[in-house]
């Protein structure tokens, strides 16, 4: 079979518009030199864009001119969730909330809808994984009812425009948008080219009528939002919910923020009642008891909110060759790292000693700030001393032993000094014999004949 033979290019006058098969000097036509130029190979399709002239209101104009305004916000009715919005839900935002199975992603958002209907705004809950049956008993459950909350279990979304027209809402929730599925598109609901139009039409609509739409969005097993990453591009906020299954503490951490800050975490605990807020949580990660070896306080940085979270740590005496090393709530890493300081740096060995260290609370403290505190709290269960309730410590340990500034130090000295912290362990001491040395000057002993004897 012959094969098809591509066109041969031609060229084509500026002037009039004459075209040729071969290039010449002077146009056949008008007689013009010098405006035979050539012409793109024609593939059949001709798109041609004609520049259109802006009205007045769309003209542009210097930067300088252009005079802003805060926009208008509107409380959700849940403190916390409005500090990672940046005050507030703007008109017209599309908000996309993510997080684990499980997590708490419907309570919240169905405890934000009840609180909304509830200062007189119409709320849509467009449910695609529940029956109206199952939300209702949690909003039973959770004291979530009210009259101007309306629900719907769609997973078309026609059907959920439909609802939107019917109900007229000043709120929209969509949960999950990879539940729901456009009659345009092919593919089943959750695939890339159904999750990039489910959320680029509901994203129009919000802006069309400056109307707030949340979207709730799954994970993948690495944490990161399922779908195409042009979802995280194209909405206003993303908002990640987060938590251990084991404990009752839950954060959201805005990821992406458009209208605010992008440092901000909301607070909240899981209970029995459905999920409350925690305004004040510096006592959630902090030991009831009496002060013993092998603990000391950090101050972590959650967003802009500094927290007072205790390391503990307990060293046992062991003859296997590989020793074990345990840890819950912080970098292993790290803490791996502060073991060979200590030993190498301060003179602490650790090599024949099984090391356990944890977090209270459950939080996860992964931040360089815990260097110091990790290594104060293995040289106390070491040494069978404890670090006094009103002593904190602060740092990054370089390889060197040097004790590092960290970021937002005075802050976090600020924070310690309201909790009652009298003295912070921090850059000051310059490197860590000298921190422990300051730690040890305050420390009181507790020396057990069954255990290892100080060093």
């Amino acid at each position: 079979m012959a094969t098809r033979r591509p066109a041969p290019p031609a060229f084509v006058c500026t002037e009039c518009g004459w075209t040729t098969a071969k290039w010449v000097g002077r146009c056949g036509e008008c007689q013009q030199w010098g405006t035979v130029q050539e012409q793109g190979a024609q593939t059949g399709i001709h798109s041609r864009v004609s520049a259109l002239a802006p009205t007045a209101e769309r003209a542009a104009r210097p930067i300088t001119q252009i005079t802003t305004t805060d926009a208008p916000r509107r409380t959700s009715g849940v403190g916390e969730f409005d500090r990672v919005l940046g005050g507030g839900i703007v008109p017209g935002a599309a908000i996309l909330l993510s997080g684990e199975p499980g997590v708490g992603k419907s309570t919240l958002l169905l405890e934000v809808a009840a609180k909304a209907a509830k200062s007189g705004r119409r709320v849509l809950y467009a449910s695609a994984e529940e029956s109206p049956a199952q939300v209702r008993l949690r909003a039973e459950r959770t004291g979530a009812l009210h009259d101007e909350l309306y629900l719907a279990s769609e997973t078309d979304l026609a059907t959920i425009l439909g609802h939107i027209d019917a109900v007229r809402p000043q709120l929209v929730i969509v949960d999950s948008v990879q539940t729901v599925a456009s009659s345009l598109i092919d593919g089943a609901a959750g695939q890339p080219s159904q999750v990039r139009e489910v959320a680029a039409t509901l994203i129009r609509v919000a802006k069309e009528r400056d109307l707030p739409i949340i979207i709730v969005g799954h994970v993948t097993k690495d944490g990161q939002v399922a779908g195409p990453r042009v979802l995280e591009h194209l909405v206003d906020v993303v908002c990640h919910f987060e938590g251990d299954r084991q404990t009752s503490l839950r954060f959201v951490r805005a990821l992406k923020n458009r209208f605010g800050p992008t440092d901000e975490v909301g607070c909240f605990e899981m209970t029995g009642d459905g999920i409350a807020e925690v305004p004040d949580p510096s006592g959630l990660f902090l030991s009831q008891g009496a002060t013993e070896p092998g603990t000391c306080v950090a101050i972590s940085l959650e967003g802009r909110r500094a927290l007072p979270v205790e390391v503990q740590a307990l060293t046992v005496s062991s003859s296997a060759p590989n020793p074990r090393r345990v840890v819950h709530g912080l970098d292993s890493s790290r803490v791996a790292m502060v073991l060979a300081i200590l030993e190498r740096r301060a003179g602490i060995p650790t090599a024949n000693l099984d090391v356990y260290v944890s977090t209270v609370g459950g939080v996860r403290f992964t931040e360089p700030a815990a260097d110091l505190a990790i290594a104060i709290a293995v040289a106390g269960s070491i040494q069978h001393s404890s670090v006094p309730r009103t002593v904190a410590a602060v740092g990054e340990l370089s390889l060197a032993g040097e004790v590092r500034p960290v970021t937002q130090a005075a802050q976090r000295r600020s924070e310690a000094a309201r909790l009652g912290y009298e003295q912070v362990i921090d850059d000051r001491s310059k490197t860590l014999r000298a921190a422990l040395a300051d730690v040890r000057a305050r420390s009181t002993s507790r020396r057990d004949e069954r255990d290892i004897p100080p060093f």
